[in-house]
């Protein structure tokens, strides 16, 4: 069983899964979601810097190397994607770990909207970019605002 999305717009979550976890089925669980729902929205409200719920980070040893490597990215501020290479060891491996980000399916949870591109130009973000743009900004505004 996976989980799906609280507030019922599964659309993408189905598209995403169709593609990443075939054969499974999506199930709504409101209470299953609540612990992971209330973070996600106190960090959304600037109440909370991470999200501290267990996380289920299905995908290759790579790819969970590099997300893991996300966690470690302090709230506030962001890592280019050579940044990753370098921490996960592999520094010539940019693209690949561009890759792995793209594949992250917890997007806040493991924060991929912290890595930009060289000189600290936005680039590709699932959510799409006004909301990459919009979670940094949050993330700025709170470390100003203390």
């Amino acid at each position: 069983m996976y989980v799906g999305a609280a507030d019922g717009s599964l659309a993408e979550l189905e598209k995403w899964a169709a593609r990443h976890l075939p054969g499974w089925k999506l199930v709504r669980h409101d209470g299953r979601l609540a612990d992971a729902a209330a973070q996600i929205e106190a960090y959304l409200q600037g109440k909370r810097h991470n999200i501290t719920c267990p996380l289920d980070m299905r995908g290759t040893p790579f790819q969970r190397t590099v997300w893991n490597a996300l966690l470690t990215i302090p709230h506030g501020q962001t890592r280019t994607y050579a940044d990753i290479a370098v921490t996960i060891g592999k520094p010539s491996a940019v693209r690949a770990v561009g890759a792995a980000i793209g594949a992250n399916p917890l997007l806040i949870a493991v924060p991929c909207h912290r890595v930009v591109g060289k000189n600290g130009a936005l680039t590709g973000y699932r959510g799409g970019l006004a909301m990459k743009k919009r979670l940094l900004e949050l993330e700025r505004q709170e470390i100003f605002a203390r």
